[in-house]
């Protein structure tokens, strides 16, 4: 039954016909396919049949797998460098600012659930593969905004300084990335309550706070201890 749901959402849309129209939909229908089957696993011809050409008329829109990866990935961090640089931009402080970047990740994220999963799960591929340095190119400015405002939450004294700031980078990431593929309407969060529940976590800890214990009810128990 879930195979069937990727082949009929294509048949519906294959009636657009402009070549404007036609290499959006190539790039719609193979960003669904490389998140869920990963990019070599998805061939030229799925792609074709999925969109209603035959798949040497592809090549009339793309000239390979590649650029249709690439093509899907810059918009990808296009956006998401675009959005980083608005919150830059406003000169908040770096917790307000971490707050921010984490919430707009998630936004993207809601907004390009294909290309999200396709960015994450090929990160190694597309890491070690020279036909993606633009792409690469383009992650290491999206890294670069969070390792400046972690290092200068540091600086500034508002995060600790006793975890490295990849090490943190690394952590919420992975769970705002994370976190962004999987949300679902059922969860009860909003992308606004998932970004403050995120950076709480990160920033203030899970524990419970302990309510003020009272001086008498100090003494009261070191006593117990020590009879």
């Amino acid at each position: 039954m879930g195979a069937s749901r990727p082949a009929s959402r294509w048949k519906a849309l294959r009636k657009m016909t402009e070549p404007r129209d036609r290499r959006e939909l190539i790039v719609s229908a193979a960003a669904e396919m490389f998140a869920r089957k990963g990019i070599r696993s998805t061939t030229v011809r799925e792609i074709a049949d999925a969109v209603g050409v035959l798949s040497g008329s592809l090549y009339h829109y793309f000239s390979s797998k590649d650029e249709i990866v690439k093509e899907i990935l810059m918009g990808f961090l296009d956006t998401i460098r675009a959005e980083y640089d608005e919150v830059l931009a406003r000169g908040l402080g770096a917790a307000e600012t971490l707050r921010e970047v984490v919430l707009v990740s998630l936004q993207v994220a809601r907004q390009q659930p294909d290309a999200t999963a396709l960015y994450q799960n090929e990160l190694r591929y597309l890491r070690e593969s020279p036909q993606y340095k633009e792409v690469q190119a383009a992650a290491a400015d999206v890294q670069r905004v969070w390792l400046g405002v972690i290092e200068r939450g540091v600086a500034d004294g508002a995060f600790r300084d006793d975890i490295a700031p990849r090490v943190f980078h690394r952590l919420i990431r992975d769970a705002v990335w994370l976190s962004g593929r999987g949300q679902h309407p059922d969860a009860g969060y909003s992308t606004e309550q998932l970004s403050d529940a995120i950076t709480s976590i990160f920033l203030d800890g899970f524990a419970a706070r302990s309510p003020a214990i009272s001086p008498a009810a100090s003494r009261s128990d070191s006593g117990s201890r020590t009879s």
